[in-house]
């Protein structure tokens, strides 16, 4: 009857849960918990079940140890699931679906030892399931345990050894499929060697019988399975910490054996595994020497140009894992009979001495040890084949003397260059240049007869002249019919006559060789013939990948009659086009797909072919092959969204996100450095910085702010800033690539914001933490980011409130970033007076138009800015004032229509407000004040003309400030008297001299991140971590909830139709980062008297030494922003700066916290789902291995201040 009553019962019933509250808590008294009778055991464990479901989320049992002696009698009932055939069956089956739909489970987080409870149900599930079990049974198994893993802050070890332990027995199967070739052992015996992998990385004790097996297996007669086999050990033996080469000698010569199989294919596999091989295990280099020189003499053209792709990999990777006998290979192979052979011997040599010799990247050692270079492609010169001469002349515009360097660096490198060549390499460099010029007067000779009058004898000439020019251009046999289509073009056309002229002068740049690109967009029918067409044809077939680029620009620009009017060029384009879309470069991809848009009336068709394959093709495990891919498949979701947007959700969510962005698998140099050259960015970080821009595309191409694929991936993008980087918070990629992804990330929010749309759904954190990339500690990203930002606005494409930014390079150390900052701000004032000029109808947009109203967004995001924490710090004021004054001395050099009393007026008006983003802090708004006090206090000062009457009533944002509150009347000043003498007379403080370009950026100090309450929203699930820097787990957590919500986000729309918390994880910072972080833990039964001069001393001792705009720096060993002897010197005329957490981080307000912990406790929850509460009263955070949240015990008891938290849920 009790058991009946509890499960008719449902959660709306509150006066029968009053009415049964003693019955509930009797069932869980000891009596009932240990009574000898099974069944009784059974009834009580059923009702208990029912309990929960009925009193969710809360228990009616507040007694920890009493939850956990209640949880482990239910799982010790779970046993009788074994018994499928018992008469009880259908009751356990009950209880066992009771706690997976309602996830009972899910209370034991707030136990400090529910780690036990969790072992004791994973040992009872696998010990009790059987075939005889139905898919329901398993089901509900599953949803069990998934749920405990995927909601929790982490999986232990010792949970993760509850579930491994089931795969030990596996060695039977592997010696059953690989000895006796038994097949139907199991459905997966097909995937033997993926096991074999999958295990070797668990533990490679587990596969100790299993490896003579693969020996014997080595040995096969059946090619095929050598060849898997092969790439098997590959895998087990380049990883990098495998030690399975030492460990077990005899297979690894085995495996060195089939660098000499009969197979072709094994032996190019061999090779291929070289290249890892030697990169992860140096060590081994001895042992591969001698079968790569073997190799490299192969019979087979790929293998011999594998080999030297792997020997040039590992080289460029690090010169030291290469000896000069492999060098000495490479050196060989440019003597090759094969041209695609000698090409890469040429041009791997050519990268080695750019970036050891050019650039000195690792010292002289390196230098000399790849001095030889340079001889040996001048050398090549001698050879008979005009291929090697032209790709001898490219190698030297490129990588010998690079053409893109200044002039005076180039005259540098050819003079060092010219210096220290060997006789014959002089020899060979003087013909090269005398046959350039040679052909240079034949071309001159020839415009020279276009300029003649008609007749037999100037026809005679032109046709001697072309065939001499095409002798000089590879197969001189079909260049002499490009030849002569060229020289008809060039007769009907005066203006390519005049850019050819320029190409051949002395004095022409390599810039204005590009030029020539431009005239297909000025003149495109002077391209429209089918000759002419035949030719770009053949030059998208070249091996340049420039000149295919180009010539797929051409196309696009005028190709738009070739369906109509030249079928045969279009049947021939379209298959190119598709192979370009799919392995080209990256720029030619993106070209091809705008080009197949652009001029073809079935591009739905063409652009679904080249989708679909490549959304299926899609591997993170080989990030080379994912770059070309990811950009065309953004700009085909951008440019025909109706079609694609929809596919691409899936793509985005199980790809992108999932398997791209949230997993490191590879591990990044830590060397220091911020910055790297583009052709030392590993291929994971170029493809992560393509997946963001795939998704800003694909974005662009649906505008439509109402789904949650844009808030997810503007949560996804914050995540990426707050992380600085490092999204997984694993600590895998090195600070360069960290750099990348920041601003990759920034840049993505500034293009979104572009679309008005999206700007809508920006909050102002987020568009605060896109603001900061442009202080970020990397000289480059601060240079790309303002150019980018600068290119945008002059562009009218960003709203106003971006030109704000500018203001925070008021505390760049360097000059120049300054400088370049200023010229932008002058040029887009500019531009935006013009523009309201000349169109009088842009007065009814002028909030988003008028430079003036920049003020109020400039005096909120200062406002917020993380460097001010406290109002009254006179060198904090002393920065805004600094930062504010950077903006309105470019707006008040003039006083248009009475400007300077407006902006007044806007700062007064603010004072009237509250700040929109935090209503209800007082301490928020009273920085906001203060800002506008010092703005008033600085507009005050340099303009007599402030005090006129403002020509109208300014409008505020509403989106940073709330509206004005009848009969508010805020006349308080919040800057002193002396501080205002002080911010006006003191001398602006000298900013420091740079020792390197990439300058550190330091904050004064730094409040917890958290979003506003107002913007809350549900989830389902909602765990608020507190950790310590220290914090073990927390890259396992931040990535079990950064992929689980962005993908759910997207993809489970139907299921997540209730409301839902948001999911707050927090971000510890960078153990790698050169910036150390002071935090200050408040700690109880302390003075605050005591306190607060602990606090100030503090305080004072930061601000004893400061660069302009409060920047302090700290040295990191190794690190690429090291500081020369001039700053040393700085430092000894007083105590050096404590080290501070560095700009580019989200500000956050402490109060904040609170009360968005305090809305989310109070929120109903989800039916039957229990959620862990967050600790109000913890003062240090929870410890790193038990980042569980305790049960609210006292909301109204004051909380310590929380860590830094990021939504990706909200």
């Amino acid at each position: 009857m009790v058991v009946k009553t509890f499960m008719d019962m449902d959660q709306d019933s509150e006066d029968e849960k009053q009415q049964y509250l003693p019955l509930a808590l009797h069932l869980a008294s000891e009596f009932f918990l240990r009574n000898p009778n099974k069944d009784v055991r059974l009834l009580v464990a059923c009702c208990l079940a029912d309990i929960f479901r009925i009193y969710a989320p809360e228990a009616p049992y507040t007694s920890h140890d009493k939850l956990k002696d209640i949880f482990l009698f239910i799982t010790r009932q779970l046993k009788g699931l074994e018994d499928t055939k018992s008469p009880q069956f259908n009751r356990y089956f009950y209880l066992l679906e009771n706690l997976a739909w309602v996830k009972s489970y899910n209370i034991c987080f707030e136990l400090e030892d529910c780690n036990e409870i969790f072992i004791q149900l994973f040992r009872t599930l696998f010990s009790v399931i059987n075939n005889s079990h139905n898919k329901k049974v398993q089901m509900h198994m599953l949803d069990l345990m998934s749920s405990i893993i995927m909601e929790g802050d982490g999986v232990t070890q010792e949970l993760l050894d509850s579930i491994l332990i089931n795969l030990i027995p596996a060695h039977k199967f592997f010696n059953q499929v690989l000895v006796l070739g038994r097949s139907s052992v199991s459905d997966l015996s097909e995937h033997v060697f993926d096991l074999i992998q999958e295990l070797f990385a668990i533990d490679p004790h587990l596969l100790l019988s299993v490896m003579p097996q693969l020996e014997f297996k080595l040995k096969s007669n059946d090619g095929e399975e050598r060849l898997a086999v092969v790439r098997l050990l590959a895998k087990l033996f380049g990883s990098k910490d495998s030690d399975l080469a030492t460990q077990n000698r005899p297979l690894w010569q085995c495996f060195l054996g089939r660098f000499n199989d009969i197979h072709v294919p094994v032996r190019l596999e061999s090779v291929k595994f070289a290249s890892h091989c030697l990169m992860n295990h140096p060590d081994l280099a001895k042992d591969l020497t001698e079968y790569l020189k073997v190799r490299s003499h192969d019979p087979e053209e790929a293998i011999r140009h594998d080999v030297i792709v792997t020997i040039i990999t590992a080289a460029k990777r690090d010169l030291a894992l290469v000896n000069d006998q492999l060098l000495g290979f490479v050196r060989e192979r440019t003597l090759d009979k094969r041209w695609r052979v000698r090409k890469e011997a040429m041009m791997g040599l050519a990268q080695l001495y750019k970036k050891y010799c050019l650039h000195g990247e690792a010292g002289k050692e390196a230098a000399e040890k790849v001095s030889w270079i340079k001889d040996k492609l001048l050398h090549i010169y001698y050879q008979n084949s005009i291929d090697d001469k032209l790709l001898v002349e490219k190698i030297f515009a490129q990588y010998l003397v690079p053409h893109n360097l200044e002039t005076e660096e180039r005259m540098k490198c050819l003079y060092y260059l010219y210096a220290s060549l060997d006789p014959n390499a002089v020899k060979a460099l003087n013909e090269m240049w005398k046959c350039q010029n040679m052909l240079r007067s034949h071309v001159r000779e020839l415009l020279d007869l276009h300029k003649q009058p008609a007749s037999e004898a100037n026809c005679s000439a032109m046709f001697g002249k072309l065939m001499t020019i095409a002798k000089n251009l590879p197969d001189p046999g079909k260049a002499q019919d490009f030849v002569k289509k060229f020289n008809q073009v060039l007769g009907d056309d005066e203006k390519l006559r005049s850019q050819l002229e320029l190409l051949i002068s002395p004095t022409c740049s390599c810039k204005q060789a590009d030029v020539c690109v431009v005239l297909s967009f000025t003149h495109p029918t002077s391209f429209h013939s089918a000759e002419t067409y035949e030719s770009l044809l053949q030059c998208l077939r070249m091996e340049d990948d420039k000149v295919a680029e180009a010539a797929i620009q051409i196309f696009r620009n005028t190709g738009h009659k070739i369906e109509t009017d030249l079928p045969q060029i279009r049947s021939t384009l379209i298959p190119i086009l598709h192979q370009k879309a799919k392995r080209g470069t990256p720029h030619q991809a993106k070209q091809a797909v705008h080009c197949i848009h652009a001029i073809f009336t079935n591009k739905e068709v063409q652009l679904a072919q080249i989708f679909e394959p490549l959304s299926r093709s899609l591997n993170a495990d080989v990030p080379e092959q994912l770059i070309t891919p990811l950009v065309s498949l953004g700009h085909i979701s951008m440019l025909a969204p109706d079609q694609f947007a929809s596919p691409m959700k899936s793509v985005v969510a199980n790809f992108i996100v999932k398997d791209l962005l949230m997993n490191d698998r590879s591990t990044g140099e830590k060397n220091g450095k911020l910055w790297s050259p583009d052709e030392e960015v590993s291929p994971e970080v170029l493809a992560k910085v393509q997946a963001i821009k795939l998704l800003v595309r694909w974005l662009l191409g649906m505008k439509n702010n109402q789904s949650k694929s844009a808030n997810s991936t503007l949560r996804l993008l914050s995540a990426m800033l707050v992380s600085e980087g490092d999204l997984t918070e694993q600590k895998r990629i090195s600070k360069s690539d960290m750099s990348r992804l920041r601003l990759a990330a920034g840049s993505a929010i500034m293009k979104l914001a572009q679309e008005p749309c999206y700007h809508e759904i920006i909050t102002p954190e987020q568009f605060q933490l896109c603001a900061l990339v442009i202080n970020d500690e990397c000289y480059q990203v601060r240079q790309i980011f303002a150019q980018k930002l600068h290119k945008a606005l002059v562009k009218l494409l960003l709203p106003l409130e971006y030109m704000a930014i500018f203001a925070l390079c008021a505390k760049d150390p360097v000059k120049e970033r300054r400088a370049h900052a200023r010229q932008c701000l002058l040029k887009n004032i500019s531009i935006r007076r013009e523009y309201i000029k000349q169109n009088p109808m842009a007065t009814e947009k002028l909030l988003s138009l008028l430079p003036e109203y920049v003020v109020p967004y400039m005096i909120h995001l200062l406002a917020h800015d993380p460097d001010f924490t406290r109002s009254q710090d006179v060198d904090q004021l002393r920065d805004i004032k600094e930062c504010l004054w950077f903006m309105l001395e470019v707006l008040m050099t003039k006083n248009e229509n009475n400007s300077h009393a407006f902006m007044k007026k806007m700062a007064e008006n603010i004072k009237l407000t509250k700040d929109a983003q935090s209503p209800d802090e007082s301490k928020t708004n009273e920085k906001l004040y203060t800002v506008c006090d010092v703005a008033l206090c600085v507009i005050n000062s340099k303009s007599a003309l402030c005090n006129a009457e403002s020509p109208k009533d300014p409008v505020l944002p509403v989106k940073f400030f709330t509206q004005p509150e009848k009969d508010f009347c805020n006349d308080k000043s919040y800057i002193s008297e002396e501080t205002r003498v002080l911010l006006l007379t003191g001398k602006p403080k000298p900013a420091g001299v740079l020792g390197a370009v990439n300058k550190p950026l330091s904050a004064t100090g730094r409040k917890p991140y958290v979003r506003s309450a107002g913007a809350e929203t549900g989830s389902n699930i909602n765990v608020n971590s507190e950790l310590s820097p220290s914090t073990g787990n927390r890259p396992r957590q931040f990535f079990f909830f950064s992929c689980f919500c962005y993908s759910r986000s997207l993809l489970d729309s139907s299921f997540r139709e209730q409301s839902s918390e948001a999911a707050e994880t927090g971000v510890s910072e960078n153990e790698e980062n050169p910036v150390r972080i002071i935090s200050v833990t408040p700690v109880k039964n302390i003075d605050p008297v005591k306190n607060k001069e602990i606090n100030s001393d503090q305080s004072a001792q930061g601000n004893i030494s400061s660069d302009r705009g409060k920047k302090r720096t700290v040295t990191a060993a190794g690190a690429e922003n090291i500081q020369q002897k001039t700053d040393e010197k700085a430092e000894e005329s007083g105590p050096p700066a404590p080290s501070k957490p560095r700009r580019g981080r989200r500000p956050k307000s402490e109060s904040q916290g609170n009360a968005t912990k305090n809305d989310d406790i109070n929120k109903p929850l989800s039916k039957g789902r229990k959620r862990a509460a967050v600790s109000q009263e913890s003062p240090g955070g929870l410890e790193a291995g038990n980042a569980k949240a305790p049960k609210l015990q006292d909301p109204a008891k004051k909380a310590a201040p929380t860590e830094r938290q990021i939504d990706l849920q909200r």
